[in-house]
C-alpha cells in the first residue's frame, strides 16, 4: 500500500499539509486540530517539522505557506491516493458489484456469460468471452438478468456527436433542414436544445428523443457506442459542447 496510506504520520502528515494550503497565509492551528483530530500540540509539531523540510515557510506569527516543494509532494501523494482509490472501485469493488444486462438467450444463476453493449444497453450471453461476468439470477431470453464477477474489457467502440445548428426564432435565417434530415436518417438518438431545435425536427417528421439536458444525454450515448445527433439553437450550442467536453466526447459542429 502506499505510505500515504499505511503510515499514519505520514497520512497525518498529508491532511495537515492540505489544511495549510487550503487556509494559508492565515492559519489557525486549533482548527487543522478539530479537523484531522489530533491535538493542537501535535499540529505544532508536524508543521515545525514541514518548516524544516521545506514543505511549508513561515511568514509571521500563525502564517504560513505550502512551498513549491510542498506543493509537488502534495500532488505525488494525492496521485497516489486517487490511483488506490481507482484500484478499488474499478478492480476490487467493480469485480463484486451487480448489475443489470438483457439476457440473448435462457440464462441459469451461476452460469458464465458473456457481456456485450448494443443500442446502449448492456447484454449478457451464456459463455465464454472477451468480457464475462457470472449470472446472479435465472433469465429467460429477453429478460433482466442480474450479472456479477465481472472480467476482461468489452469491445466497444465510443459514438460521436453531430451538432446541427439551427436560428433562433428573433433570427430571419432558416433552418438547415435538408442537412438536418441527412443526419438524423443515420443517427441512432436524436436530441433538440431549445424549441426552435424541436420545432426544426418535427418540420422533418422528427421527434426528437429528448428535448432537454441534451449535452448530457448525448455524451452519455456516445459513450456507450451510439452515433448522436443533437439539433441546437445556436444560443444552446455552447451549453451542448460544455457537457461534451467534460465527457471527453468526440464532436462537430456544423
Amino acid at each position: 500500500m502506499i505510505d500515504v496510506l499505511d503510515n499514519k504520520r505520514t497520512a497525518t502528515r498529508f491532511r495537515i499539509l492540505v489544511e495549510i494550503a487550503e487556509r494559508q497565509p492565515a492559519v489557525s492551528q486549533g482548527e487543522i486540530a478539530d479537523a484531522v483530530g489530533v491535538t493542537s500540540q501535535a499540529v505544532s509539531e508536524y508543521i515545525r517539522e514541514l518548516v524544516e523540510d521545506g514543505f511549508v515557510e513561515k511568514e509571521g506569527r500563525s502564517r504560513y505557506r505550502v512551498t513549491n516543494e510542498g506543493v509537488d509532494w502534495l500532488f505525488s501523494a494525492a496521485t497516489d491516493v486517487r490511483r488506490f482509490a481507482d484500484h478499488v472501485t474499478e478492480d476490487v469493488l467493480g469485480s463484486v458489484q451487480e448489475d443489470a444486462a438483457i439476457a440473448l438467450k435462457p440464462v441459469n444463476e451461476g452460469q458464465t456469460v458473456t457481456l456485450s453493449i448494443a443500442d446502449g444497453l448492456l447484454q449478457a450471453r451464456p459463455g465464454d468471452g472477451e468480457a464475462t461476468g457470472v449470472a446472479t439470477t435465472d433469465a429467460e431470453a429477453g429478460e433482466v438478468v442480474g450479472v456479477t464477477g465481472f472480467e476482461g474489457v468489452i469491445d466497444l467502440e465510443p459514438g460521436e456527436v453531430t451538432i446541427l445548428q439551427v436560428p433562433p426564432i428573433r433570427s430571419d435565417e432558416t433552418p438547415p433542414l435538408d442537412s438536418i434530415r441527412d443526419a438524423v436518417e443515420t443517427a441512432d438518438l436524436v436530441a433538440a436544445a431549445g424549441v426552435e431545435a424541436v420545432g426544426a425536427l418535427r418540420a422533418i417528421d422528427c421527434e426528437p428523443a429528448i428535448h432537454f439536458a441534451a449535452g448530457a444525454v448525448a455524451a452519455d450515448a456516445a459513450s456507450r457506442g451510439l452515433e448522436v445527433v443533437v439539433v441546437a439553437t445556436t444560443d444552446a450550442v455552447g451549453r451542448v459542447t460544455d457537457a461534451l467536453r467534460d465527457s471527453d466526447v468526440s464532436y462537430a459542429v456544423t
